[in-house]
């Protein structure tokens, strides 16, 4: 995801090269990184904080006392931490940071790699509505932000939107299966598929009508789609989403209060 921000910031023209920085401890990775997106990569994070006003924090969560411990002393009250972190409260960073640190939290999802992601973010208490402009122009760059009041909220996100896009994917691969069973070539069966989803997706974004409007445009009286849709509800299709996204909020909770991971 921290590849994905730079490429987006630069893809954008939001940010130049010379604005960006990271750090990565894998030798490797920072050659990539450098010669890639020609910005400057640093063996260590605190590095990185020193010559920055504005700190992506880009690790796994288990991995988070380490990487705030080594950049604690830097994080000082002008410069902005934004957190990527699932189920990471803004109250937990803060109680690692020093008194007044200034904190966002986010939750973007997997099509950031393909500049198509959905963030939510959430401000801290100690951030301005200038920061949360900031991280606004930072995540509009990989695809569309919503602002979050409740941070209680923020779970349902990663059940949603989070774990989302591999529901979708189900889905894909399922349009795809059947096609194949239907006679189509696995790679005709499975391009349809994608367009179908990017187009339905599209059109739903673009016209502003709700789902259940353009289901019917599409449904007509005794013919193919109707028939379709009953067996998807016999199937359970509809229960199922909903049973999931409730399953996956319950889990980021059960996460976030420090439950087996």
């Amino acid at each position: 995801m921290g590849e994905a921000l730079i490429k987006g910031m630069l893809l954008s023209r939001s940010f130049s090269p010379e604005q960006l920085r990271a750090s990565d401890k894998v030798p490797g990775r920072r050659k990539y990184i450098s010669e890639t997106y020609k910005i400057k990569v640093f063996k260590k994070n605190a590095e990185v904080v020193r010559n920055s006003d504005i700190i992506i924090l880009a690790v796994k969560p288990q991995n988070l006392d380490e990487a705030l411990k080594e950049v604690r002393e830097g994080l000082t009250r002008d410069k902005l931490l934004i957190s990527i972190l699932a189920g990471i409260t803004v109250g937990r960073l803060q109680g690692l940071l020093k008194r007044g640190a200034r904190v966002i939290r986010t939750m973007p999802n997997a099509p950031a790699l393909v500049q198509e992601g959905a963030t939510v973010i959430y401000r801290g208490d100690k951030a301005t509505e200038e920061d949360l402009q900031v991280a606004g122009r930072i995540f509009d760059s990989v695809g569309r932000t919503v602002v979050l009041q409740d941070e209680s909220l923020m779970d349902a996100v990663t059940g949603l939107s989070g774990s989302g896009p591999a529901y979708v994917f189900i889905i894909l691969e399922a349009l795809s299966d059947g096609g194949v069973k239907m006679g189509l070539p696995r790679e005709v069966a499975t391009n349809l598929a994608v367009q179908t989803i990017a187009g339905a997706a599209k059109l739903a974004r673009e016209s502003r009508k709700h789902p259940g409007e353009l289901k019917d445009m599409i449904t007509s009286p005794g013919g193919t789609t109707i028939v379709g849709i009953k067996k998807l509800e016999e199937g359970g299709l509809r229960a199922s989403l909903i049973e999931a996204v409730e399953s996956a909020t319950l889990r980021s909770k059960e996460l976030s209060k420090g439950g087996k991971k």
